[in-house]
């Protein structure tokens, strides 16, 4: 087997002699060593082993399993699906008992003999990628996580079909559109569609923190760093490690702060603030604004260089009112939630509501139609909402276009978009309400692209 092959196994052991002889029993795996504590959490946190062995007693008090003890503990903590086996001295059956309660795996006695202690390792290899697979089967069996975004319009289906597509990969996704256009929504579903959807999901808006403070809740602190800092305090990038980092507002992030945070997309460790250690991460960034980083980058107020790290895939979010019919659509989607978390009992919207909602430029997008909605929904005298209780005036009309052809064909897709949100997708009252038969329906929505 070559390296690039060959699964890694941590072996956690103090003695050089024993180190020597256990990377020569195990040299099937990539063997990694460490020596104590704090550079054993560095390996596991470098190369994210499956397998971990370690010896219950560790520097600096090696007779004593306190160390170890602390350290499986850790370990548990940072990777949940690690196994763990512990070595114990044959004399010291509680112990191994309580290693077993904290999460150990399996332990062995030292002495140990290397046939049975591998035959202990592969089987703990074979059960972790057991639970793995099961981790997938039970996934693929859940509903997709895009269900959550409602939507007909053909350019928010192909952002759906791309994030689909970025997901499974490493890349950096920079999101961009308007406040309120569910752009954490689409970050949150890069990261349930990926392989890291069982690990953590950290967001942090970088326009709502003070400068002062972000780099600490960014990279963390070490103990004494600053006046208050009375413990050590992990921030948002280590907490997130295996898992995803959503930036939000990145356009924000002050100039001071961006030269460290292209130091860690380039390097991927981070050093608390105080601190001298360089600590390892494994994490996915998604960013978001609503801002334009390139002029930000001529104004000064961006780095150019941070700029092409972030943007190795970049995805545009449409407004509400450039999205035709999905205003509507919803509008009764949110009437139905909030009428059942009110207990409002069934709902609907009149026709002159959702002509109002048309109408409508919604310049605070989803956000401020949500709100709407909800609102309505409370003030409601009854169990239908009309335009009253949506309480919106209507917007100024768009401007037509001029040639005749791109003007039937407009017309003809905007009318088949609104009737679809207004009937919220029956096709049957949508091809009564456009005086057509179902099947020049279906015609109309295969040649405009809609599903």
């Amino acid at each position: 087997m070559t390296n690039e092959t060959r699964r890694p196994l941590l072996i956690v052991e103090d003695d050089p002699a024993l180190q020597k002889q256990m990377r020569w029993a195990f040299d099937k795996y990539e063997t990694v060593v460490a020596a104590d504590r704090e550079s054993a959490i560095v390996q596991l946190r470098r190369h994210e082993p499956a397998v971990v062995t370690m010896d219950l007693g560790l520097p600096p008090h090696p007779d004593d399993p306190t160390e170890g003890l602390r350290l499986l503990d850790e370990i548990h903590a940072l990777a949940p699906d690690t196994k763990v086996i512990v070595l114990t001295g044959q004399n010291d059956p509680a112990n191994a008992l309580k290693a077993i309660g904290l999460g150990a795996h399996d332990f062995c006695t030292k002495p140990f003999e290397p046939e049975i202690l591998t035959w202990t390792i592969d089987r703990a290899f074979r059960v972790h990628e057991l639970q793995e697979e099961n981790r997938r089967l039970q996934s693929a069996q859940q509903a997709p996580a895009m269900s959550g975004i409602i939507t007909r319009d053909p350019e928010m289906q192909r952002i759906c079909r791309t994030i689909e597509k970025v997901a499974p990969t490493s890349a950096t996704v920079l999101i961009l559109g308007d406040s309120g256009t569910g752009k954490e929504l689409f970050a949150r579903a890069l990261h349930d569609l990926s392989p890291r959807q069982g690990r953590r999901f950290v967001a942090i808006n970088c326009a709502a923190i003070p400068e002062t403070l972000l780099e600490s809740e960014l990279f963390g602190y070490e103990k004494g760093a600053y006046t208050g800092a009375a413990k050590q305090t992990i921030g948002k990038i280590e907490t997130a490690h295996g898992g995803t980092l959503f930036l939000d507002e990145i356009g924000d992030l002050p100039v001071s702060l961006q030269s460290k945070l292209l130091r860690f997309l380039q390097e991927r460790v981070i050093e608390r603030v105080g601190g001298r250690q360089e600590i390892p991460v494994d994490v996915r960034i998604v960013c978001a604004t609503h801002q334009s980083l390139k002029d930000q980058i001529v104004s000064g107020k961006f780095r150019e260089d941070l700029y092409y790290r972030l943007a190795e895939i970049v995805v545009e979010v449409p407004p509400l009112r450039a999205r035709k019919g999905d205003a509507a659509l919803l509008a009764h989607g949110f009437a139905r939630r909030f009428a059942a978390e009110q207990r409002r009992g069934a709902m609907t919207l009149l026709p002159d509501a959702i002509a109002a909602i048309e109408a409508h430029q919604w310049p605070g997008n989803i956000r401020e139609l949500e709100n709407v909605i909800k609102r309505a929904v409370i003030m409601a005298e009854s169990s239908s909402i009309n335009a009253a209780d949506i309480g919106i005036a209507p917007g100024d009309p768009e401007p037509s276009a001029l040639n005749l052809r791109q003007v039937r064909d407009d017309a003809e897709r905007s009318a088949v978009l609104r009737v679809l949100g207004r009937v919220n997708g029956n096709l049957s009252k949508a091809a009564d309400l456009l005086g057509v038969s179902r099947p020049t329906l279906y015609d109309l929505m295969h040649r405009f692209g809609l599903k």
